[in-house]
């Protein structure tokens, strides 16, 4: 027997429809009986829902109590509790495999800031095609992402702005926190289109040219108040990208910018003159006061290159806690200093980006016994650290040799150090016990200690048992 539609479902569908195309039913559905208007709320698709909270006469919607001055204006606003339980419902019904990984204050924020993520990646793969040769703007949008916000009719009778790329841009692009652009979207056109955004983090993608950078500035500058994170990935780096990138988040003429993480991973550093590319590394780095996180992984930097960014740190005022230079080429990049003479120390003689250090990551460096020995007067200086990654170097037993006396003293000291990988570090078991025989030692045991992929030998499980016996 078919099951006949109750005449509050078909209420609530011809509302859902009317709510999208017109405004006159508003003043009335904020009139409906609580548990009427909670049951619209549950089942209104994204732009429906976006109408109905947006023009509310309350936008406290958290004050669910009565006020003593007019009780009906408080059971009113009780009925505005359920919108961010129908957001988190809606993003989890469009991306079940994003909404565990998310964790936001509001779920319409998040909800939207998506849906322009996809919009734009959708733009980005018709404008890197070689026949594209329009505004970004005017890209259509695919018809299932429309329907995904409630466009259900048929779509050729919807009015063409709601099909262009502009109109999600303008309309939802005040959500935007955080974003992640191809190269081809960073142009002059989407600092209009993204005008009304407040980026937080933004992650860019394969910048090469010139258009590129100046279309990105542009959106930096547009944002410096705002942005905290800014990360490339696959771009090619030069000494101009560098000094223009820090003088678009220098805002106002401020000689320092606000950015708290910043990464460069799988790019190129490309320049004639290195020393000229370190310096305007330096330079941005020397301006980052608020820098707490500096990621320059599988770039292919040499050690003078690292030797540069490890003085620009030593010297700046920054509170670093986590330093990555994973995946480069960096063998011998602490011999320029005199450990005896502590020339490692900033000028003023204070290490304060060492001081706050929590993470340290080093792994697949080239890193050699000798950078290990040097490597030691370094960690001693970091008072701090918490996770330490040495893993992919080949540092043998000696490297581990000259580490010793820096585990000894952490066991002392109570060091807060959980995590230590040193995976394929062309160990042998004796290296590894004398390790071990340490590390027992600590006050608080490592949450975490990788050997992985070293050649310790069969007999050596006897030996961790013996040393870490089960209790």
């Amino acid at each position: 027997m078919v099951n006949v539609p109750s005449l509050v479902s078909l209420s609530i569908d011809a509302l859902k429809r009317e709510l999208i195309h017109g405004d006159d039913l508003l003043p009335h559905v904020y009139e409906l009986p609580l548990e009427l208007f909670n049951s619209l709320v549950e089942c209104l698709p994204p732009l429906a829902l976006q109408k109905l909270q947006s023009e509310m006469p309350f936008k406290n919607y958290d004050d669910y109590g009565p006020s003593s001055d007019d009780l009906k204006m408080g059971r009113k606003r009780g009925r505005y509790g359920n919108f961010d339980t129908a957001w988190k419902a809606l993003f989890k019904f469009r991306w079940p495999d994003l909404a565990e990984c998310v964790k936001p204050v509001d779920w319409q924020q998040i909800y939207w800031e998506t849906h322009v993520q996809n919009c734009l990646d959708e733009a980005a793969e018709i404008a890197l095609l070689p026949s594209f040769s329009g505004c970004l703007g005017e890209i259509q949008i695919l018809e299932n992402i429309l329907q995904y916000i409630g466009y259900v009719d048929d779509m050729s009778n919807l009015a063409s702005d709601y099909l262009k790329l502009s109109y999600h841009c303008q309309q939802f692009g005040c959500y935007s926190r955080r974003l992640r652009l191809q190269n081809v979207l960073c142009v002059l056109e989407s600092c209009q289109l993204l005008r009304k955004s407040n980026l937080q983090s933004l992650v860019v993608q394969w910048i090469r040219s010139s258009e590129h950078v100046a279309g990105l500035c542009k959106l930096l500058n547009q944002n410096s108040r705002t942005l905290t994170s800014l990360e490339f990935v696959h771009c090619k780096i030069s000494s101009s990208f560098m000094a223009t990138i820090c003088g678009s988040l220098c805002s106002s003429g401020a000689e320092t910018h606000q950015i708290h993480h910043f990464s460069i991973s799988s790019s190129s550093f490309h320049e004639i003159d290195p020393v000229s590319l370190a310096h305007s590394l330096a330079s941005f780095l020397s301006s980052g006061r608020s820098l707490r996180s500096l990621k320059l992984c599988d770039n292919n930097l040499d050690r003078n290159f690292a030797k540069s960014v490890f003085s620009t740190l030593l010297d700046s005022s920054c509170s670093l806690t986590s330093f990555d230079l994973s995946e480069n080429n960096i063998s011998g990049w602490l011999s320029i200093f005199n450990w005896k003479s502590n020339t490692f120390l900033s000028s003023s003689g204070v290490t304060k980006s060492l001081q706050s250090l929590r993470i340290l990551k080093l792994g697949g460096n080239n890193l050699q016994k000798d950078d290990a020995g040097n490597l030691r007067y370094v960690l001693v200086q970091m008072p701090s650290l918490e996770i330490l990654d040495l893993s992919d170097n080949p540092i043998e037993d000696d490297g581990i040799r000259s580490l010793i006396p820096y585990f000894a003293e952490a066991s002392k000291s109570c060091s807060p150090l959980t995590d230590l990988n040193l995976g394929s570090c062309e160990l042998s078991s004796d290296g590894v016990i004398l390790l071990l025989d340490v590390l027992s030692t600590l006050a608080r045991p490592l949450n975490s200690l990788s050997l992985a992929d070293n050649g310790l030998g069969r007999s050596f499980g006897k030996v961790l048992g013996y040393i870490y016996p089960s209790t």
